[in-house]
């Protein structure tokens, strides 16, 4: 394969960005005050999250990544601020002073088990997101794929209208959904549910056919090109037209799955950008999941990772 090739993808990623906030420690006992343990706080690290990582999982390969959000005039969205320029992303931060930026605050203790999680987000006015969407149309023009990062936030209010401007452009636009309503991502070029987002959607079922039964006609109802159902331990499953293709999971002791999801977006996008096919780039997405998941908190596979130990 020729990595140099990702060099030249250039990649839109819109959705909702957060930051990854983790406070580690140590736990010698348990509260008087209530049955939970007391975290003696030891150090903190800043990662980015939501669209953000997309954001960064495609750069990490090389792409180059242009990232239309939204934040609020505060310390966390000045702090993604500086995330992203370290990571060399090209940042269109709409700042709304009607909200704050939101942030994921994980405790962690020993082990690195998450002992808590708080959430701090409202969603982003009406004004800053009309204007979000009329430079969503001057940078179409200049990306080679669009993701579309559904974090349920608020966001994606005109995402419907974001699709159509894509495909209008002939770029394919790739969409990590949120939610029981997929019918907002009609007429994407593909989307990726997990298993679970998928279930809520579809429905149930009792084997492989009944599951591949549901999967074509819901990818038939929402008129998209291709639907890619990521499966944990038991990799995932490609859905086009007339066919199913089956990758199975890479074999890797997980420690954290937190962005996965983000990673095989990202590298499914890169991949699609720089000319690669679809199956190529299901497959090195899917050897892009086995890695992150292997490692601490959102993380990113490099293309070292990726490309040199491949046999």
């Amino acid at each position: 394969m020729n990595i140099k090739n990702l060099k030249k993808a250039r990649v839109l990623v819109v959705g909702d960005v957060m930051l990854d906030r983790y406070w580690h420690g140590d736990v010698s006992r348990i509260s008087p005050e209530a049955p939970v343990p007391v975290v003696r706080f030891t150090r903190s690290e800043e990662r980015l999250g939501g669209a953000a990582n997309v954001a960064r999982n495609a750069a990490a390969l090389g792409a180059r990544v242009t990232l239309l959000s939204v934040v609020g005039q505060d310390e966390p969205g000045r702090k993604l601020a500086a995330l992203l320029r370290e990571e060399k992303i090209t940042a269109r931060l709409h700042h709304d002073r009607t909200i704050d930026t939101t942030v994921k605050l994980r405790v962690i203790g020993p082990q690195r088990h998450q002992l808590l999680r708080v959430d701090f987000e409202t969603e982003p006015s009406h004004e800053i997101l009309r204007s979000k969407l009329a430079e969503y149309k001057r940078l179409i023009t200049g990306c080679d794929a669009v993701i579309l990062s559904d974090y349920g936030k608020g966001g994606l209010t005109h995402i419907a209208r974001m699709i159509s401007l894509a495909r209008r452009h002939g770029k394919p636009v790739l969409i990590d959904p949120k939610g029981n309503d997929f019918t907002r991502y009609q007429g994407a070029s593909l989307i990726t549910p997990n298993l679970n987002e998928f279930r809520a959607v579809a429905g149930a079922w009792k084997n492989e056919r009944e599951l591949t039964d549901r999967a074509q006609k819901l990818r038939r109802r929402l008129k998209i090109d291709a639907l890619l159902v990521t499966r944990g331990g038991d990799g995932m499953t490609l859905f086009e037209r007339a066919r199913r293709w089956h990758v199975p999971a890479q074999a890797r002791e997980v420690s954290d799955v937190s962005g996965a999801g983000d990673t095989v977006i990202a590298t499914m996008a890169v991949m699609l950008a720089s000319g690669h096919a679809m199956d190529e780039a299901v497959r090195i997405a899917n050897r892009a999941a086995g890695i992150v998941v292997g490692k601490f908190g959102t993380a990113v596979a490099s293309p070292h990772e990726l490309f040199d130990t491949e046999g």
